[in-house]
C-alpha cells in the first residue's frame, strides 16, 4: 500500500488490466471499424472501447499499423474458408473450379450487402496494408492453381502452367469479386457478362482433341 502523502489521504495503486486476448482485441477493433470507420481503429480506441490501459494492447500488438494489419488478416481469413474447402474437395476439376469463383463472388457481395460500412472500412484499410493483401491474393491464386492443376491430370485442361492459369482466372474474373468493383455489382447486366467469361475462360482452359499438349 502506498503511503499517504502529508496531510492527505492514502492512494490506492492504480487497478491492474483485466486478462486480455488477441481475439478480444480484434473484435473490438472490428465493432469500432463498424461504427467510426478506419480513423478510429487505433490502440487508443480499442483500449478506451475495452475499459483498459493501451499497454494490455501493446502487450499484443506492436502498433497502430499492426493491429490493422490483424484485424485486415482476420477478415481475410474468414473470407478464404470457403475456397479452402473446395479446392480440397473431390469432384471434376472444371465444376469444383466454377464453384471456387461463385463461392468468392458470393462472400464478397454477401459482405458489402449485408455490412455496407465494415466493408468499406476494410476497403481503406486494404489500401494501406499492401503486403496483406498480396498474401492473400497469392493464396487465392495458388488455391485455383491447384484445381487447375488437378484439370491438367484428369485430361480436362490442356497442359500448362497452373499458377498462370489460376492468376489469369483471378484476374480476369476480379470485376465480379474485387471490392473496387462493388458499386457495380448490382448491375442486372452483370450475371450475363460473367458466364460470358467463364466461357472464353473454359474454352482458353479447355484440352483440344487430337493435339497432345495443345
Amino acid at each position: 500500500m502506498r503511503r499517504a502523502a502529508p496531510g492527505g489521504p492514502v492512494q490506492a495503486p492504480p487497478a491492474a488490466d483485466p486478462p486480455l486476448s488477441l481475439a478480444q482485441i480484434l473484435a473490438a477493433a472490428e465493432a469500432e471499424l463498424r461504427r467510426f470507420g478506419p480513423a478510429k481503429a487505433t490502440v487508443v480506441d480499442v483500449a478506451r472501447a475495452l475499459g483498459v490501459s493501451h499497454t494490455a494492447v501493446y502487450r499484443h500488438v506492436a502498433s497502430k499499423a499492426e493491429l490493422r494489419d490483424r484485424v485486415l488478416e482476420r477478415w481475410l481469413e474468414a473470407t478464404v474458408l470457403p475456397m479452402r474447402a473446395i479446392a480440397g474437395a473431390e469432384g471434376p476439376a472444371p465444376e469444383r473450379l466454377r464453384r471456387l469463383i461463385d463461392a468468392l463472388i458470393a462472400v464478397k457481395r454477401r459482405r458489402a450487402a449485408e455490412d455496407p460500412e465494415l466493408f468499406t472500412a476494410y476497403r481503406a484499410l486494404a489500401a494501406e496494408a499492401q503486403a496483406v493483401v498480396a498474401r492473400h491474393l497469392g493464396e487465392l491464386v495458388d488455391l485455383i492453381a491447384a484445381v487447375v492443376r488437378a484439370g491438367m491430370d484428369e485430361g480436362a485442361f490442356r497442359a500448362g502452367d497452373p499458377v498462370a492459369a489460376g492468376r489469369a482466372v483471378l484476374f480476369a474474373t476480379s470485376r465480379f469479386h474485387h471490392p473496387a468493383h462493388a458499386a457495380e455489382w448490382q448491375d442486372p447486366t452483370l450475371d450475363a457478362a460473367y458466364q460470358d467469361v467463364w466461357r472464353m475462360l473454359m474454352d482458353g482452359l479447355a484440352r483440344v482433341p487430337g493435339r497432345s499438349g495443345a
